[in-house]
């Protein structure tokens, strides 16, 4: 047993009348010694449902983020006009909402914006459909990629993907404690805003509950991010909903955030989301939307699309930006570049085969 893991226990999980909340350094301190093992299977499981039910803070998020800065890894920068974006997913996938964010990804590289985005497999709480399935459903299996061939890959196409399963993996012990908790613990919100690139980056974060939008800003603004997007999106994602109006927080010089509320209705788009049938109807759908046609998903691309060039100044404005990602999916541009991002890593998965016999 840790001494120094259980006062940070009792600090968490003596109640609203004698808690405490951890400071930076502690929220550091305790991440790190669940990761290395420090601390005890109970100790480590009584932390992690006392902190859900306390709460986390954005001091703490801070100190969550410090930690994985430290054992974790990053991408290393690439030459890019624009900060990379950062896309900051929930690992445990959807359940009722078709996803659209690998086609933006795909979208965004074509138009000359990078990507970074991060994820596992199908994992608990929910167990949803996950990104990784979703890429290798289109041709692209990130899950089998050391990280230096991640690197060349996203030097070679834009797009990135960290898969901590394999390049960080001793997250993969924790994974077991949310099963067995059944509920998510803070650490599934911190990895929200996790940034696995070492570069000049824009963090995309998607959440669900109110709340979580001022942790996210304190955590960020303690640890000097200054470019930072918040999405009250679909299931926690980073995806623009289309049954009611967008809510959106932008980063900006000021102590408060931007508040941009954007109506679907307004930019002539049907407002409904498209349901999230088999994971093979959705691809299907997916091929579509590459493919050009109009659909729903289509629309949501559009509305997704449109936003994000715009977000990253490519376009000048919303309008310009939906347009602009029309012309990129009519076009077969889009498409094109999902089969070059297929022959890349191919290319050097084929290559790490070659070496390893």
């Amino acid at each position: 047993m840790s001494i120094i893991f259980r006062e940070l226990l009792k600090k968490v999980g003596s109640g609203n009348h004698t808690g405490e909340n951890l400071t930076r350094v502690e929220a550091a301190t305790a991440t790190k010694m669940m990761l290395l093992g420090e601390a005890t299977p109970a100790q480590i499981g009584a932390f992690l449902i006392a902190h859900r039910i306390k709460r986390p803070t954005g001091e703490e998020l801070a100190g969550m983020l410090d930690a994985y800065d430290e054992l974790g890894v990053k991408l290393q920068p690439i030459t890019s006009p624009h900060p990379v974006l950062v896309f900051g997913i929930p690992y445990d996938g959807r359940t009722r909402t078709a996803p659209i964010s690998p086609v933006i990804a795909l979208l965004l590289a074509a138009a000359g914006q990078p990507v970074v985005m991060h994820g596992g497999d199908r994992l608990p709480t929910k167990y949803g459909l996950p990104l990784t399935e979703i890429w290798q459903g289109l041709g692209v299996n990130w899950t089998t990629l050391p990280l230096i061939n991640t690197q060349v890959v996203f030097q070679q196409t834009g797009i990135g993907f960290v898969y901590p399963p394999q390049h960080f993996p001793l997250t993969n012990s924790l994974w077991g404690y949310r099963d067995q908790l059944g509920k998510r613990p803070p650490l599934a919100t911190m990895e929200l805003i996790w940034c696995p690139y070492g570069g000049d980056a824009h963090m995309i974060a998607g959440y669900v509950h109110p709340p979580t939008e001022g942790m996210f800003q304190t955590a960020l603004r303690l640890r000097g991010v200054t470019k930072f997007t918040l999405v009250k999106g679909l299931e926690g994602s980073c995806d623009l909903p289309r049954d009611r109006t967008a809510i959106i927080s932008l980063s900006q010089t000021s102590p408060e955030l931007e508040r941009l509320l954007l109506s679907p209705h307004d930019y002539g788009f049907t407002t409904k989301n498209v349901a999230l049938g088999s994971t093979e109807e959705l691809l299907v759908q997916m091929q579509d939307v590459l493919a050009g046609n109009a659909s729903e998903l289509m629309q949501t691309a559009l509305w997704n699309g449109g936003f994000y060039l715009w977000q990253s100044g490519i376009c000048a404005d919303m309008r310009s930006g939906i347009a602009t990602a029309e012309e990129l999916l009519t076009s077969g541009v889009v498409a094109a570049k999902l089969q070059e991002l297929i022959q890349v890593v191919n290319s050097v998965s084929e290559k790490t085969c070659q070496h390893t016999y």
